[in-house]
């Protein structure tokens, strides 16, 4: 694996398998640790299935990517819990994880922005290097898709488990539409922009790249985190709201819904005719 990462699945049912071992320490532990891997856990179960049903234009290289993307995140999880540094993003995100303050909406929001903010450019350069990166586009575009449509079914989790999240609108607050613009707006474009970035120059240069990368989605991550005095207060104030265990969340996004592969494909299909008139 490149810079460091621990090479902890070597296909999609080993990421599975090591994913299904976290959240069920998660679970064990009642640790916050296991909410995003609860969520990514659906995302690869989707890509596994995508593949099978052929709508990735290259299954193989699609797991390829699938595999070192998840590295990143285990990796980072191995290293943390081993006491050693993991990226900035990623320190920060489990960091988050041993607090009692933080809601469920910042947890996932913080795992999202480390995962795809940071390492999804990083894998896509890594599986499709140099002039090869343009051929991954459609199916990078295709993984955003799952994202999406995972999307409305995350938001009416955090509505269920922190029903006072509504109250952070009358402060301007929108924390609650965040996820929506980090996974679907900002973060898939920048990812994209940042494999470009990787892919344009040689590998003696992606240190430098990374670790600038690392810091700005580190700030990114440090303003969900603590969004200001009195969003900070509102964000107490709906924690003190949150009932459910760690075990029922977990159920709950497990449980998320899925739309089928060719609705994924035409909604696609539709964006890339918008982006063109």
């Amino acid at each position: 694996m490149a810079f460091g990462d621990a090479e902890i699945a070597r296909s999609i049912d080993e990421v599975l398998q090591a994913l299904d071992g976290i959240i069920a320490s998660a679970r064990q532990q009642q640790s916050r640790l296991g909410f995003f891997a609860a969520l990514y856990r659906k995302v690869t179960a989707r890509v596994k299935a995508g593949i099978a049903q052929g709508y990735f234009a290259d299954g193989p290289r699609m797991e390829r990517l699938d595999v070192v993307f998840a590295n990143r995140y285990l990796g980072a999880l191995a290293r943390w819990q081993e006491e050693k540094r993991p990226t900035e993003a990623w320190q920060l995100a489990f960091s988050a994880a041993e607090k009692w303050r933080p809601i469920l909406l910042q947890h996932l929001l913080l795992g999202i922005n480390a995962h795809i903010n940071l390492d999804l450019g990083i894998a896509a350069a890594t599986v499709a290097p140099g002039a090869e990166l343009a051929s991954l586009q459609d199916d990078f575009e295709r993984i955003n898709e799952i994202l999406f449509s995972l999307v409305a079914g995350v938001e009416a989790v955090v509505g269920r488990v922190s029903p006072a999240i509504a109250w952070l609108d009358r402060l301007g607050g929108r924390i609650g539409q965040e996820l929506v613009r980090f996974s679907l707006e900002v973060a898939r474009d920048e990812a994209w922009t940042f494999a470009q970035d990787l892919a344009r120059v040689g590998h003696q240069q992606w240190s430098s790249l990374i670790e600038l990368r690392d810091h700005e989605t580190t700030v990114v991550g440090q303003r969900v985190l603590s969004p200001g005095p009195i969003l900070s207060l509102g964000l107490l104030w709906i924690r003190l709201r949150e009932t459910a265990s760690v075990g029922e969340i977990l159920d709950l996004l497990e449980a998320l819904p899925e739309e089928s592969f060719q609705t994924l494909e035409a909604r696609r299909r539709a964006r890339g005719e918008a982006a063109k008139s």
